[in-house]
């Protein structure tokens, strides 16, 4: 039975699920799931991230990190954590970059979460480095936090509403016949949604992540406790408005409801939301290119450059266009540094 059939039952039987149910659904249903079940990553699957199209992306991130361990006093043991760590290879060239810090590789515990068990079976192999898993923010230990989360959130189901009136009609995923379609739910108050009257009109679409604010929540108070870094790099921006569900496949946009399983689905990721619910300072949002420059990725670049001939170089000067370039990833992807009250946010990053 194909994932779309045991969706198709399952709304016959229970009724219409929200967009939420639907993703959860889509990326991570044990047997079906679009990440339980391959290597998303990459020329060869159906997108490419930011530490795959160049080592200097993870170079970067990871010397901000360390920079914010050694302005903290250098702290003996942390965690050096990653969520959603894909094959792993940002960490890898976090840890490359960071190699010549004296006393940071011998103090960091380096934690992953990944739920899928053939991203993790990747990992191992890429990662040199002993490597913790776990599946909750609040298993975290009692530590400084040091973490990076890239392309991470906008993987979360999201809730979709169309204002109606001073309520709000929740967008859901039901069937006509055989065939997966989208409705809307009755007229229902949203009291997580009353800010957002002040900004909409009839028939304008808002979006909710249930499961960010705890996770953003348990990184923040880490820190606040024990103390560390955070950086949060997606695309989105501050205060979202109308539909960002996109669905892709074979690095090319598809219909969300055409191939349950086998499509990479994905929201954009609310800023606004995501800083209301943390518990310690946070940096302004920075556009992805702002951040790289500041950091020295022209210069890195160039020296790398300084090696390459022919193709290479010019994979490698389309790579830095790419990461940085306003009308590429360069302001589509916004960061975001979480870091203690009484300290400096991550390099990069203006508080």
């Amino acid at each position: 039975m194909s994932l779309k059939d045991i969706i198709v039952r399952r709304i016959r039987h229970d009724g219409p699920l929200s967009v939420a149910d639907y993703m959860a659904t889509c990326l991570l249903h044990p047997e079906h799931g679009y990440y339980s079940t391959r290597d998303p990553f990459g020329t060869d699957g159906d997108f490419t991230t930011a530490p795959e199209i160049s080592q200097m992306f993870g170079e970067l991130i990871g010397l901000s990190l360390a920079q914010s361990w050694l302005d903290q006093g250098a702290p003996d043991r942390f965690t050096l954590a990653e969520l959603g760590p894909g094959r792993g290879t940002m960490m890898a060239d976090v840890l490359r970059a960071t190699a010549k810090v004296p006393g940071f590789h011998a103090a960091a515990q380096v934690t992953l979460f990944e739920a899928s068990s053939t991203l993790r079976r990747i990992q191992s192999d890429t990662i040199a480095h002993p490597l913790t898993y776990l599946d909750d923010i609040a298993d975290l230990p009692q530590l400084p936090l040091f973490l990076v989360a890239n392309e991470f959130f906008d993987a979360l189901p999201i809730r979709q509403f169309v204002r109606d009136g001073a309520g709000w009609r929740e967008r859901q995923v039901g069937i006509d016949g055989e065939t997966l379609q989208f409705g809307l739910g009755p007229n229902l108050p949203q009291p997580a949604l009353s800010h957002r009257l002040e900004d909409t009109k009839d028939g304008d679409m808002v979006e909710d992540c249930p499961g960010a604010a705890p996770i953003i929540d348990g990184i923040g108070t880490r820190i606040t406790q024990h103390g560390g870094a955070a950086i949060v790099i997606d695309y989105g921006d501050w205060r979202s408005l109308g539909d960002t569900l996109q669905a892709l496949q074979n690095h090319a946009p598809t219909d969300p409801l055409q191939c349950p399983g086998d499509a990479d689905l994905t929201a954009h990721v609310d800023f606004e939301a995501l800083c209301a619910a943390v518990p310690c300072a946070h940096s302004k949002v920075t556009p992805q290119g702002v951040f790289l420059e500041r950091l020295g990725i022209t210069q890195r670049a160039q020296s790398l450059a300084a090696s390459l001939r022919d193709t290479a170089l010019d994979t490698h000067i389309d790579a830095h266009r790419r990461l940085t370039h306003p009308d590429e990833m360069g302001n589509l992807f916004k960061v975001l540094g979480l870091f203690p009250k009484q300290h400096a946010p991550p390099a990069g990053l203006e508080p």
